[in-house]
């Protein structure tokens, strides 16, 4: 399905977006992830980095359907801010013994992909936002 909204290229949702697609993937790798945590981290390191994961995609969810270039790109940043703080979580998650250099390392390529593609996502949205100016 998402492949088939691709080739046609037409956006409708917002899980049309590969920005968005990208950051689910990495949701659902920092929920497995977290899950292997120790049980007193529920509530400390597992809690903020869930939540700053599911701010990723919620902020590109929320941008898309502002009306707006400039209220989409207020979220479109939001979400990019999420990004890099959940990205400082891994790096204490794994340098505190959580998290597995290789899982680490293929978390870090998804943190990676997703901050690509969202900064592509930002830059289009501005565009067309200094074209209105």
């Amino acid at each position: 399905m998402i492949q088939d909204l691709r080739e046609n290229n037409k956006i409708k949702e917002f899980t049309d977006l590969v920005a968005w697609q990208e950051a689910h993937k990495l949701v659902v790798l920092i929920y497995q992830e977290t899950k292997k945590f120790p049980r007193e981290e529920q509530f400390g390191l597992v809690n903020q980095m869930r939540r700053a994961a599911v701010s990723i995609t919620s902020n590109i969810a929320e941008g898309f359907g502002r009306q707006t270039y400039k209220e989409k790109t207020q979220f479109f940043y939001l979400a990019q801010g999420s990004l890099v703080e959940l990205k400082s979580q891994l790096f204490i998650g794994r340098d505190i013994g959580y998290i597995r250099q290789c899982d680490f390392s293929r978390i870090i390529e998804q943190i990676n992909n997703a901050h690509k593609i969202l900064q592509g996502l930002l830059t289009k949205t501005k565009s067309f936002l200094n074209l209105k100016s």
